[in-house]
């Protein structure tokens, strides 16, 4: 997806994170160190080629130990712009998610997004800036009071090779490490017919009780609100969970597909 084009408002955010950056007397990959990020996307955040979303320029702050400024800075030159990094059909979703109290999600073929590794998402997302915002995304898991998440994934998940066995072993090592997190719950659905499942599909939960789900199809997918839409999707996780694996069974199932294939 091609980046939104340079405007006075993205350089003049990106001149202060510079000068943040310099004033703290770090490298740019010292700060993507600090940020799990490609050094790329700093630079072209200084240079004002992209646009960081305000979660991120929190982050920045935190990593320059710079107060809120380079959140007001985003405020001030970058929220005016309205610009989204993901596609239309996904462009809601990520919002509401950010502001979850709780997250369910159902995966037929890869990991759940949240919970991927930088070099497995690297191999499904070869450009620089969806990869970006896909370890922005995972901040929602860092906030002070996380939402609770339950994923489901299908056993097929843990046998579909992405990358190298070796970039399976350390994504599925998180897995496990995840797992054990307070708020998060991940199961694995076995092989088999689950009736009303067609596909993936999130569903994000806000603080008002409303919803919103994103469910994949042949098109890129759907983002939507329609209580008719969550109620199937709402009733297909509830099938799904029920006729997973618990969580211990779905923990030792990950580390016997560890130890027999990608070891």
């Amino acid at each position: 997806m091609a980046n939104p084009p340079r405007t006075p408002e993205s350089m003049s955010f990106g001149q202060e994170v510079r000068r943040r950056r310099k004033r703290a007397r770090i490298t740019q990959d010292e700060l993507a160190e600090r940020l799990n990020v490609v050094r790329s996307y700093i630079s072209q955040i200084e240079t004002g080629a992209t646009q960081c979303r305000a979660d991120f320029a929190a982050r920045i702050d935190v990593a320059l130990d710079t107060g809120d400024e380079v959140q007001s800075a985003w405020r001030e030159f970058i929220e005016p712009l309205q610009e989204e990094k993901y596609p239309t059909f996904f462009a809601n979703f990520p919002r509401a998610e950010q502001n979850a109290t709780m997250i369910r999600a159902y995966e037929q073929s890869w990991v759940y997004g949240l919970f991927q590794t930088k070099a497995y998402a690297s191999v499904l997302l070869r450009d620089e800036n969806e990869l970006a915002g896909r370890m922005e995304r995972q901040t929602v898991l860092e906030r002070e009071r996380p939402p609770l998440v339950c994923v489901v994934m299908s056993e097929a998940v843990l046998y579909t090779l992405v990358g190298s066995s070796e970039v399976m072993r350390e994504q599925l090592e998180y897995l496990i490490e995840v797992s054990q997190r307070d708020r998060i719950h991940i199961q694995i659905a076995p092989f088999r017919f689950y009736r009303g499942v067609r596909g993936a599909f999130h569903i994000a939960t806000q603080q008002d009780r409303k919803e919103v789900t994103y469910a994949a199809n042949a098109l890129g997918g759907e983002t939507t609100s329609d209580p008719v839409r969550i109620a199937q999707v709402s009733e297909a996780f509830a099938t799904l969970q029920a006729q997973s694996l618990n969580e211990l069974d779905s923990r030792a199932l990950i580390r016997k597909v560890i130890d027999e294939r990608w070891t």
